[in-house]
């Protein structure tokens, strides 16, 4: 599991879940979780994919998928609610996009198959 996806993701992870130490006490139990939930869910979503092949591989990517656009989402809400800056907010949207296309590009081979 050392592909760029993996290596990108849990990187992501990491700085996601951290930078949401600094989100609002209130919406620890609202916003951060769902936030949090969202992020181990692609990347357990993933890993789950990796281990499994055909259709039900398949199956997994587009539920990671739905689970990305969530983070994406997520950090959407928290910028406007001013919870990120500028360049959190933008460091986000890079990671975000770079790993959709990874998955984008692993969709596409697992349909093709």
């Amino acid at each position: 599991m050392s592909t760029p996806l993996f290596t990108k993701t849990f990187d992501f992870v990491t700085w996601a879940l951290s930078i949401t130490n600094h989100f609002p006490r209130n919406q620890r139990f609202v916003v951060t979780k769902r936030l949090s939930d969202a992020v181990l869910n692609f990347q357990e979503i993933i890993i789950d994919a990796n281990s499994v092949r055909g259709r039900e591989r398949l199956k997994k990517l587009i539920k990671a998928d739905a689970e990305l656009n969530k983070v994406r989402l997520y950090f959407r809400l928290a910028h406007k609610w001013k919870w990120l800056t500028s360049g959190q907010y933008k460091h986000a949207a890079y990671h975000h996009t770079e790993i959709g296309k990874l998955l984008g590009a692993w969709i596409k081979i697992s349909k093709s198959k």
